[in-house]
Parts: C-alpha cells; sequence; structure tokens
C-alpha cells in the first residue's frame, strides 16, 4: 500500500500508544469517603428526593391524591 499517504503521529488511529499512562490509576473522587461525608451525601440525596415528590405531588394532583389514599387504606390494615 504504496499509494496511501503516511498518518501523523498525532492523528487518530496513528501508530502512537494513546494509553492512560498520565493519569492516576485510583482519583480521589472515587475513593470511598469518611462516614460523616457519606451522611451529608446521604441527607443531600433525601432533601432533593422529599423536594422531587412535592413537586411531583403539584404536578400531578390526582395521581398523588389516589397514593396518599392507598398509604392511608395500607396503614389502617397494618397490624400493630
Amino acid at each position: 500500500m504504496a499509494d496511501l499517504p503516511d498518518l501523523p503521529e498525532d492523528a487518530p488511529g496513528g501508530t502512537e500508544d494513546t494509553g492512560a499512562r498520565d493519569e492516576p490509576a485510583t482519583r480521589a473522587a472515587d475513593a470511598p469517603g469518611t462516614d460523616a461525608e457519606r451522611r451529608q451525601r446521604r441527607a443531600q440525596f433525601l432533601r432533593d428526593l422529599a423536594e422531587a415528590r412535592e413537586l411531583r405531588a403539584r404536578v400531578q394532583p390526582r395521581r398523588a391524591k389516589a397514593a396518599r389514599l392507598r398509604h392511608e387504606m395500607r396503614m389502617r390494615t397494618f397490624r400493630w
């Protein structure tokens, strides 16, 4: 295949190995944090989840009412 032009070294598909040799093996963001950080992330997640549920209840009032009534029925029939 002598009639094809040579690719520059920085072109995609070149012969240079483009492995991740400059990146560290483990990143600090991937490492598990302390318990306090985990609790803070969990608390933030639960706040966001509650906010999303409130928004859904406002946007879909009929569905929210049906879910509320189902929950009340489950709680009435639950035996303590």
